[in-house]
């Protein structure tokens, strides 16, 4: 079955840092493209960052300079760094794949609150 599991998020102060993990079964080769989205309450889900099988990586631009994706394929993990957490960065961040089918898959999200 496949399932794309988050964990990682909390509390953080302004200017503190987080590591978002995304635990992909039964593999994570059985996907292509991946990345991280956010959404806070009231607002649309957005894209933080993406990172292809090419090894491509996008970043919004709220996330460039400050958050990194990377991909570990021995522990079937997808992470995203966030560092210089503000407020605005408080979210609901989900996980996201897809395969070389058409398939898209979502975790359930994990909650990140920054306070000032």
């Amino acid at each position: 079955q496949v399932q794309l599991v988050e964990s990682g998020g909390g509390l953080v102060q302004a200017g503190g840092s987080l590591r978002l993990s995304c635990a992909a079964s039964p593999s994570i080769f059985a996907f292509d493209d991946m990345g991280w989205y956010r959404q806070a309450p009231g607002e649309q889900r957005e894209l933080v960052a993406q990172l292809t099988s090419a090894g491509l990586t996008t970043y919004a631009d709220s996330a460039k300079g400050r958050f990194t994706i990377s991909r570990d394929n021995a522990k079937d993990t997808l992470y995203v760094q966030l560092n210089s957490l503000q407020p605005e960065d408080t979210a609901v961040y989900y996980c996201y794949a897809s395969t070389r089918f058409g398939a898209n898959y979502w975790g359930q999200g994990t909650q990140v609150t920054v306070s000032s």
